[in-house]
């Protein structure tokens, strides 16, 4: 190797450990920024020509990658917006003039509008509760908002009800039915359920059960508040009436599984009937479950290993209001690294794709915990120590190379 290769090959080698050690500088700057992924160095070797197998000429290259896919250590807080993802997926986030980036870092806060976003100034995305599924696009998401302090309710769309009815009831004649509505109707069994119009007023549901046949039976539904004297004749007619058959042999819901209430002053209430079952036991009523809320304020929030954000109002009633998904890309690693702890899909990384999270290849969402930064501090000041060793052996090959030269050149 002749002087000026080693020149040139020390020259390569310090500008390879300088890189390595503007990792170590990023990594220890960043060991206690939540979400932060580690650079690593990757060196290889530069070689100009090999003849007969031997080395001509050579020397070493140096770049940084960033180690997206490790995962830090959980750390636990008292926020119940501080997410960490265990497993797979990134949360997806946006700046202020909505382009979407991917990211870990899970420390969210409300602004003074409610939107959540990070210390970086990036804002979490995510999509309506009641939606089936989430968007295929990361552009048909919406900035999550908590509207802490205003007054929300919803009304009442779905719900569920479940009961055994004795098989050894009496008939009730046609012209005595609740449906009949009149002084003398009379019925099997009861219960009631309670229900939410568009304002968030509580509206009793009054639930008559009454059988007319082998295996046959009415449902019957009233509104409470139009009972005479808690009873027949209601000043209105039923808010719906349902037939219900039953299997002889099992006892088993085999028609009328679904019922339509139209809610005063509210929505189309469609109740759940499927789990109904006629035994020889006596009557009994699995608790009701109805959505929707009475008015109050927004206190607080709780977020769901699947990424369901719901309200918790003053009246201690929790509301599902949105959706946090998760997002995933072909090649991880090949996502582009940007300030803020941030990734921007590329060509390579493969497009960004949504799923909820906790269930296919998702991870999961925990609240009140963070994921911390993936540096270890012993292996960084160790990594630091090599390559500080690594350049001043790099310079003195230089420094060799120059007195080398320096003979030559003095040479008569």
């Amino acid at each position: 190797m002749t002087a000026s290769a080693l020149f040139n090959t020390s020259v390569m080698g310090m500008s390879a450990q300088t890189t390595a050690l503007s990792a170590v500088a990023e990594n220890i700057a960043n060991s206690g920024t939540v979400g932060y992924k580690e650079a690593t160095t990757q060196f290889q070797t530069l070689l100009s020509s090999v003849q007969g197998g031997a080395d001509i000429d050579g020397g070493v290259s140096a770049s940084n990658v960033i180690e997206i896919t490790k995962a830090g250590s959980t750390l636990n807080t008292t926020s119940a917006t501080d997410l960490a993802i265990s497993g797979e997926g990134f949360f997806v986030v946006s700046d202020a003039s909505g382009n979407t980036y991917l990211t870990r870092a899970g420390s969210f806060l409300p602004d003074t509008q409610g939107r959540l976003y990070n210390t970086a100034g990036y804002y979490l995305m995510g999509y309506s509760a009641s939606a089936a599924s989430a968007p295929s696009d990361p552009a048909g998401l919406q900035v999550i908002t908590i509207p802490y302090g205003t007054t929300i309710s919803t009304p009442s769309t779905e719900g569920t009800l479940s009961a055994n009815l004795p098989q050894t009831a009496d008939v009730v004649g046609a012209a005595d039915l609740p449906s009949a509505n009149a002084s003398t109707s009379t019925y099997s069994k009861k219960t009631s359920a309670t229900a939410y119009d568009n304002l968030g007023n509580a509206v009793t549901l009054d639930v008559y059960f009454s059988k007319t046949s082998d295996n046959e039976w009415e449902m019957s539904v009233f509104d409470a508040s139009t009972a005479t004297d808690g009873g027949f004749p209601y000043s209105s007619g039923p808010l719906t009436t349902q037939s219900l058959t039953f299997s002889s042999t099992d006892g088993s819901l085999t028609g009328g599984s679904s019922a339509s209430i139209d809610v005063p002053n509210g929505s189309t209430l469609t109740l759940d009937l499927s789990a109904m079952t006629q035994r020889g036991s006596s009557f009994s009523v699995v608790n009701p479950t109805i959505n929707g809320n009475a008015a109050s304020q927004v206190t607080s929030v709780n977020i769901s290993k699947d990424g369901t954000l719901s309200y918790v109002l003053g009246n201690d009633q929790s509301v599902a209001a949105s959706k946090i998904p998760l997002a995933r890309v072909a090649s991880p690693t090949n996502l582009q690294a940007q300030s803020g702890n941030i990734f921007a899909v590329t060509k390579d990384s493969g497009v960004a794709y949504l799923g909820d999270a906790n269930s296919g290849s998702m991870g999961s969402i925990a609240s009140s915990t963070l994921e911390g930064s993936t540096v270890d501090l012993a292996t960084q000041l160790s990594n630091m120590i090599v390559a500080q060793r690594s350049f001043t052996a790099n310079s003195q090959v230089f420094q060799v190379a120059s007195e080398v030269m320096q003979v030559l050149n003095n040479l008569k």
